[in-house]
């Protein structure tokens, strides 16, 4: 005997098939989407910032590490600027000495800048860098209540867990070099240092004048 409203036993395997389907379809997306998901980031994201991770740079040299870029990378309008603001709970000359030997082994060459690097005096140990199509500028100085101390005389507000003013603060900022003033500025042309160029002086060409007419 029948009985309508109720799902027979062939209707309850098919629906709990289908159930099954559905719980497998769903469990591969969610599988798939996520690898697709961090393939898509590490292939989109800056390789200068991968290349800043890779600095064979001790953990206590760039805690806090904090990112900030700007501009396309490919020189669309603007070409990208990248910063790199980091804590070191070493003093500025042991910090910049890991992050200089650092640079060097991961190809980087020290760079004058034509006395433009810093523009300005700055606190701390400040120097430039080139590889292949970039520039680099180191920062290493002391933190913000160092230097309130030193100038206030005052007690600084504490900079680490413990009420000690120590350690130092990091940036690193990397450009492309065709985006860098300091790499586009030529050598100058004062006048007063290469000479102004004379105006030409133009003679007389006898192939250029006129042949005298003879009498008939």
């Amino acid at each position: 005997m029948d009985h309508d409203g109720g799902a027979g036993p062939a209707e309850a395997r098919e629906q709990r098939t289908w159930r099954l389907v559905a719980l497998v379809v769903a469990s591969l997306i969610v599988l798939g989407a996520l690898p697709l998901y961090f393939g898509i980031r590490t292939a989109t994201r800056d390789p200068v910032l991968n290349s800043l991770n890779a600095l064979n740079v001790p953990g206590w040299a760039q805690e806090n590490a904090q990112d900030a870029v700007s501009g396309s990378r490919w020189c669309l309008v603007d070409c990208r600027f990248r910063e790199r603001t980091a804590q070191s709970r070493q003093g500025p000359e042991q910090t910049t000495s890991v992050y200089e030997a650092a640079l060097v082994e991961a190809g980087w060459r020290r760079w004058e800048a034509a006395k433009l690097c810093p523009e300005q005096p700055v606190a701390g140990h400040y120097t430039c860098w080139t590889r292949d199509e970039l520039t680099l500028d180191l920062w290493v100085r002391p933190p913000s209540c160092a230097n309130q101390q030193q100038t206030e005389g005052a007690t600084p507000p504490p900079a680490a867990p413990g009420g000690t003013c120590e350690g130092s603060v990091v940036s690193v900022k990397v450009r492309n070099a065709i985006d860098d003033d300091r790499v586009r500025s030529g050598p100058s042309t004062d006048p007063s240092l290469t000479g102004e160029d004379p105006d030409p002086v133009y003679t007389d060409d006898p192939l250029l004048d006129e042949p005298t007419p003879t009498p008939s």
